[in-house]
């Protein structure tokens, strides 16, 4: 199987800590009640809410724990890797960015990111993406070939931030996703792309 290397066999979190940008992109820690808090919040902000319906919120601070224990569970199953974005000084997190559904045969995946409230308008996202994008597309790293981004047709701030990283606007899937909120109501989504192959983006300014 391609790239079946890299695929996780012991470690609970065999891929390295990413760094740039001011940023630090650490695993995060499934047994830990202070990241559980972080995900929770992070999970069920509004802003978040508006935009994305995931299967489990989780309502208790044990239920969140258990959604950060599944996320770890599937890093360590090699179908996704999962980064805590913290402040490379202070280790204070922003939120979170993930490689998901990795497929080794297509060599493919999709990204998908949150920031706290308190972290918006710094570019945390544009920056998190950024370092994954580069690491997940690149030899050593994970060495996929395509990564692909989707996002509610309205959500303008993530449109621009899938261009800044150089994900291609590729169409839009119809009913691809839950309305906010439901899950028996679908909505469209706007799809862009990013292939090893592409041209690095112009970088962009702090």
């Amino acid at each position: 199987m391609p790239h079946a290397d890299i695929r996780p066999t012991s470690h609970p979190h065999p891929h390295p800590d990413l760094h740039g940008h001011g940023l630090r992109l650490r695993p995060w820690d499934p047994d830990s009640e202070a990241d559980a808090a972080i995900w929770f919040r992070g999970r069920s902000d509004p802003e978040f809410r508006r935009w994305n319906t995931p299967l489990s919120i989780g309502s208790d601070p044990d239920s969140a724990l258990e959604s950060l224990r599944d996320t770890a569970r599937s890093t360590r199953e090699g179908t996704s890797v999962s980064y805590c974005v913290t402040d490379a000084s202070t280790g204070t997190p922003f939120g979170h960015i993930g490689v998901n559904v990795i497929d080794w045969v297509m060599r493919s995946a999709r990204v998908g990111y949150w920031v706290l409230p308190e972290a918006r308008g710094r570019r945390v996202a544009t920056h998190a993406l950024s370092l994954v994008t580069r690491w997940a597309l690149a030899e050593p790293g994970l060495g996929l070939y395509r990564l692909e981004l989707g996002h509610a047709v309205g959500h303008e701030s993530s449109c621009r931030i899938a261009e800044r990283c150089g994900f291609r606007y590729e169409g839009t899937l119809r009913g691809a996703m839950w309305e906010a909120g439901r899950q028996d109501a679908y909505r469209d989504v706007h799809l862009h792309a990013r292939l090893a192959s592409d041209p690095d983006p112009a970088p962009h300014q702090d």
